[in-house]
């Protein structure tokens, strides 16, 4: 029977920036076209992390049932390690997915009725990834579709349900947002090609191999600053994400340098911390402008 702290763990909540950081900064470009809605960026924000407390339980209930999660180093595997029923973790995972499709009604109900579309089809992405019997996620397509929900229509969808429509700078701020949630995705996958190699699952990682992957990561955080600075033209206060450098320093290092294992499980917490302070500053600098 697994406690209350295991199943806080199996959420893994390392991974929730991917969801805080576009909703932030989505409501920094509302703020800075001074048509901020907070409680519809609220609503957003209970999607998001809805979404990804479900797409994270989704995976450890179908890499559990799958065994791709034996032996494997990081975060609590509620499945794998029968610390709760197979049907139990599925149960928490669609309980999130249906807390988000409660919250996303409501957005629907006061913007536009497409967004049923776009929410079905994050949440059938969300099952996909490693749900099925071919998951997108064994085929390396993981960090597809993580920079297009967790960047392009996370941050665009929350500014069109606060301005009623998005602006070039939300296309634009989508994308270092999504890159660096890519960037979590590669760190985590970089971590498991021993055990994903091994038990057949062929992430982004594993298809470039070793080194290849961890030069993608440090690509995706560059990308994010340059893409970012982009954004300048609308508010000079956006070159306030280079303060949240020094944090992206050690994550780079353990990651290039070649650490393997538990070291790159502090890596991942630490690629979280620098992610939320690059959306900080970045929302700030948006909302400035």
């Amino acid at each position: 029977m697994a406690t209350v702290s295991q199943w806080v763990a199996g959420a893994r909540p390392r991974t929730l920036p991917s969801s805080i950081v576009p909703v932030a900064v989505g409501t920094g470009v509302a703020f800075g076209a001074d048509s901020a809605v907070w409680w519809r960026a609220l609503l957003a924000m209970a999607v998001a992390l809805a979404l990804q407390v479900g797409v994270n339980y989704a995976n450890d209930y179908s890499d559990g049932i799958r065994g791709t999660d034996e032996g494997r180093v990081g975060p609590v595997r509620l499945t794998a390690t029968r610390l709760a029923a197979p049907r139990q973790v599925l149960a928490a995972a669609w309980a999130s997915f249906a807390a988000a499709a409660a919250a996303g009604l409501v957005l629907v109900a006061v913007s536009s009725w497409w967004l049923l579309l776009v929410g079905a089809a994050a949440i059938t992405a969300a099952w996909f990834y490693t749900g099925g019997k071919n998951p997108y996620g064994y085929r390396a397509l993981g960090e597809v579709s993580v920079f297009v929900f967790f960047g392009l229509v996370a941050v665009a969808g929350t500014v069109f349900v606060q301005v009623g429509s998005v602006p070039w700078q939300g296309w634009v701020a989508a994308v270092p947002v999504g890159l660096l949630s890519c960037s979590v995705l590669v760190i985590n996958n970089v971590r498991d090609i021993p055990t994903d190699v091994g038990s057949g699952k062929r992430t982004l990682a594993v298809l470039l191999g070793d080194t290849r992957a961890r030069w993608l990561f440090a690509a995706c955080v560059a990308g994010a600053f340059a893409t970012a600075l982009v954004t300048t033209a609308v508010s000079w206060w956006v070159p306030l994400v280079l303060l949240s450098a020094p944090l992206a320093v050690r994550p780079c290092a353990r990651v290039l340098r070649g650490e393997t294992g538990p070291a790159l499980v502090l890596g991942l917490g630490e690629t979280g911390r620098f992610q939320l302070a690059f959306g900080v500053l970045y929302t700030v600098g948006l909302a400035l402008g």
